[in-house]
Order: C-alpha cells, then sequence, then structure tokens
C-alpha cells in the first residue's frame, strides 16, 4: 500500500525524521493481518450494498496514530493532510486520493469501542510477543497511576464527568481514572490492565493483575499487607511488596536495606509508564466515561508493548531478511 508520490522523487536533500524512522519501525514490526482479522468480522462488508468502505488496515493506521501522538478525530484528519510521514504510513497518495475525514474515523473508532477491541488487541499483541520470543517470566510488578480528567463544570450539563473520582495522594487532590498494570520483572511488558475510578486503592485490584503463576511478586508500600490476596491469586508466589513502617513500628535498618533492594526491581514498572505518558502523553483521560477511557487504554498498553518490544522484534525482522 506504500507509494512514491511524484514529489518524493525531487526531495534530494531530505533527512529522515524521527517521527518517520518510529513509523517505519512500527509499520515493520506490528502484527497487521492479526489485528484486522479482528476486527473483519464487524466490518460493514466491501461487497455490499453502498460506498465501498475504507479498508480495515487504513483505518486501523489512523487509529494508532492518535495514540501515538494525542490526536482528536478531526486533528487525526488534518495531520494525515500535513504530515508526509503520517501520510506515508497510512498510505495515501494525495495525487489520487483524499484521507479519510473526521467523521469516518470517528465512526472506526467507536465501533473499536462497542465491540471492545481494545481489549482483544491487547491479547492478541502479548500472545504475538510470546510467538517471538518475549514470554512472560515468574515475576510481576504491580503498580498504579492515576489520569487526570478535567474538573471544571463549566460545561453544558454544568457538571464533571460523573465516571471519574477524585482522591488524595500526599497533599494533593486529584480528579480522574486509575490505571492498574502488572508487568513482567524481565521483559518489563504489561501482561495485565485494570482500569477504575481514582478514589479506588492500589491493592484492591491486586488479584487482577497477577496471572496466577509467579514466584515473585513486587509492588511499593500501597500494596504492603495484601499477603492473602497474593497467595489466593498466585499461590507460589512470594510477597516481595515494600514493608511499610507505621508511627508505633518504625522499619529497622536491615528492613529498609531490604526495601532499597526491592526497589531496585520494582522500579521498572516506570518504563512502562514512562511510555505512556511520557511518549504517548497519556495523562489525561481522552474521552467521558469510564468504559470508553478504559478501551483506550487497553489498545494504549498494546501498543506500548509493542514500543518496549520494538528492538527485539526488529532484529527478529532483520534476522529473518538476512
Amino acid at each position: 500500500m506504500k507509494q512514491l508520490s511524484l514529489t518524493d522523487n525531487f526531495e534530494k536533500h531530505r533527512k529522515k525524521t524521527r517521527k518517520e524512522q518510529f513509523l517505519e519501525d512500527m509499520d515493520r514490526i506490528i502484527p497487521w493481518q492479526g489485528l484486522v482479522d479482528a476486527i473483519t468480522p464487524f466490518y460493514p462488508n466491501p461487497q455490499g450494498a453502498g460506498r465501498r468502505p475504507i479498508g480495515i488496515e487504513r483505518m486501523l493506521r489512523i487509529y494508532f496514530l492518535q495514540h501515538w501522538f494525542q490526536l482528536s478525530d478531526p486533528a487525526a484528519e488534518e495531520a494525515i493532510y500535513d504530515s508526509r510521514a503520517m501520510r506515508r504510513f497510512v498510505g495515501i497518495d494525495l495525487g489520487t486520493e483524499p484521507a479519510p475525514d473526521e467523521t469516518t474515523i470517528c465512526k472506526f473508532r467507536h465501533l473499536m469501542e462497542k465491540r471492545n477491541l481494545g481489549d482483544q488487541f491487547f491479547h492478541l499483541v502479548n500472545q504475538y510477543l510470546k510467538e517471538n520470543g518475549l514470554k512472560v517470566n515468574r515475576g510481576t510488578i504491580v503498580d498504579a497511576s492515576i489520569i487526570s480528567a478535567p474538573s471544571s463544570t463549566k460545561n453544558k450539563k454544568k457538571q464533571r464527568d460523573p465516571d471519574m473520582r477524585q482522591t488524595k495522594k500526599g497533599n494533593q487532590w486529584y480528579f480522574g481514572m486509575k490505571a492498574h498494570i502488572g508487568v513482567d520483572t524481565e521483559t518489563k511488558l504489561i501482561h495485565s490492565v485494570v482500569a477504575t475510578g481514582a478514589n479506588v486503592h492500589d491493592s484492591v485490584v491486586i488479584g487482577d493483575l497477577l496471572h496466577g503463576e509467579e514466584e515473585l511478586v513486587f509492588g511499593d508500600s500501597a500494596y504492603s499487607g495484601k499477603g492473602d490476596a497474593i497467595n489466593e491469586a498466585a499461590p507460589n508466589a512470594l510477597d516481595l511488596t515494600q514493608k511499610k513502617g507505621s508511627r508505633h513500628q518504625t522499619l529497622t535498618e536491615a528492613e529498609r536495606d531490604f526495601n532499597r533492594r526491592k526497589s531496585r526491581v520494582r522500579a521498572r514498572v516506570e518504563h512502562a509508564f514512562g511510555v505512556m505518558k511520557g511518549q504517548f502523553g497519556f495523562r489525561k483521560v481522552r474521552y467521558k466515561g469510564l468504559a470508553k477511557n478504559a478501551h483506550y487504554l487497553f489498545a494504549t498498553c498494546a501498543l506500548i508493548n509493542l514500543v518496549m518490544a520494538k528492538e527485539h522484534l526488529l532484529k527478529q525482522r532483520g534476522a529473518l531478511q538476512g
């Protein structure tokens, strides 16, 4: 689907940008056919009556651009017209066809949400990574991060999003949702995701973040005292969550030293949150309602895993081509 336009032949002094390189790399490693097959049963039949629908893979590429570059539906349409790198990734030559309009992009996103395909994508990507040698190991790191939502009531309904919740962290109040993840200690890949309101304590969903085969479970002090829940979800797991002192019983020097050593492993979970919030910019909710944002979170985590595994997958592609 990639075509060279007339202008490509005259741009002799172009330098490949980081955006272009990123999109080329992702184009090579994403399992397009498997993801397209997951959408096909729910997509309009190209042989049916009416206007021929735009190809699934093309719409999926636009959908991923929205995640990577924080694009709304109208902004995605504008970006395709504006960015040569994005047009090449989507496979559009403006000399022969226009970009899909914002309504088409919106309808595709709604289809993804209605069929909960983000969750399915997350599991398909993890299966694909497993087949390519990135298997879940015997250790899991659990953690959670707040995704902020607008707290203002200056809108048509004069109210905040009823699905979002408020919580206090330190001396600061936050309003929004919470992304809970379980990350493999070796590969640093996300294997479990849960979305809740921000007021749900991190430790409440710890059982949903374990795959059951763990031998080691790491987490910060928010998960302290959840040994029974860990044992129920993963019977063979050793609880290595941070030990927490209290006003009446401070930690010994040995306990503080053990916490520091556990923190060196636990810190690996920040790599996933770094991609989520730093690279993908998912610091604030994208839509109204927990269900839509949970779907967005699952799709984002699938793409995070592909980014985290990029070097491994590219080496495999190079070895196969060689």
